[in-house]
């Protein structure tokens, strides 16, 4: 046997003594010296939770930006690969990516706490992992409304209401100022937004980004059904979009190229009027506190005459 083949059984054997003992403990422990409370989650799972959640493990890139706008991060002993945001959560201890958890990594950090998101995190793993006494809780944010819910919840999770309750007032207040600004607008620019280089994949109307681009004052020209649709080259030069909005996880060179790709077909407004734009894809796509920030972001594009630029 090789001993990188020993670790591993190791290391097995190791979180298997440490889950069983932690049962153990759970079972012979008086609810009034484990001081627990019952919650229940956005799916409508009661869960016990410890009053005072010191360990807690963020099962998505979303929920680890919660967490740290809460001013909670102290509590973090885990997060996924790709929390970047903000810098510091990355050099917290990672237990895989959002949708290939690594359930080993996250018993071994001994959680007292773990938070999920309905929509993406494996069923198999999280099922797991209530079997082991360790306690998740799922929200399950599908648009500016319920990721507002989703740091209020976590807000009370952490016991820190009051800051939760901040931040909710505010994300709610700067989304009716976007509002405000784009209801008396006299056209609603075609956008056409592009979260995919090869195949072109752009977003329908069971997404974040298409609620962003319609709270923004813009039409989302993808709209429809399929929650990312594909498209071909001449489909979208056909859809006579008046902006283009490109984002993704590849880099700014490859930005470049697509965009200068486009800018070819001068018949299409976009095109035509030089409003094909690059931007950051995380301000987009994930359920956080950020996603107001990139409406702000997405109304200036759209109606830039209504911040002294050219419409």
């Amino acid at each position: 046997m090789t001993g990188k083949a020993q670790q591993r059984i190791g290391r097995r054997f190791f979180v298997i003594l440490m889950v069983l003992g932690g049962a153990l403990a759970l079972i012979l422990a008086p609810d009034s010296a484990r001081g627990v409370r019952s919650v229940t989650d956005f799916l409508g799972r009661r869960v016990v939770i410890p009053d005072e959640p010191r360990r807690v493990v963020a099962l998505a890139p979303s929920i680890t930006e919660i967490v740290y706008a809460l001013e909670q991060e102290s509590r973090l002993a885990g997060v996924t690969r790709f929390s970047d945001y903000p810098a510091a959560a990355t050099r917290l201890p990672k237990v895989g990516s959002y949708v290939h958890l690594d359930l080993e990594r996250i018993v071994a950090l001994r959680p007292d706490l773990c938070i999920a998101v309905k929509d993406g995190n494996p069923k198999v793993v999280i099922d797991r992992l209530m079997q082991l006494n360790i306690p998740v809780f799922a929200v399950n944010p599908t648009n500016l409304e319920t990721v507002i819910q989703a740091v209020e919840h976590i807000g009370r999770l952490l016991n820190t209401e009051q800051k939760a309750a901040l931040i909710a007032a505010d994300m709610r207040a700067r989304i009716e100022h976007v509002r405000q600004q784009v209801a008396e607008v006299e056209r609603r620019p075609r956008v056409f937004f592009q979260i995919g280089l090869a195949p072109i994949v752009s977003v329908g109307s069971a997404t974040f980004i298409h609620e962003l681009i319609e709270t923004a004052g813009g039409e989302n020209v993808a709209r429809g059904d399929v929650p990312y649709p594909r498209f071909s080259r001449e489909q979208v030069i056909g859809l006579a979009p008046d902006v283009i909005i490109i984002t993704s996880m590849a880099r700014s060179a490859i930005f470049e190229r697509v965009k200068a790709e486009w800018a070819r077909w001068k018949h299409m407004p976009a095109a035509r009027n030089n409003r094909i734009i690059v931007q950051e894809s995380n301000l987009f796509d994930r359920p956080s506190p950020r996603l107001v920030q990139g409406l702000e972001l997405l109304v200036k594009l759209i109606h830039p005459q209504l911040f002294g630029g050219s419409p």
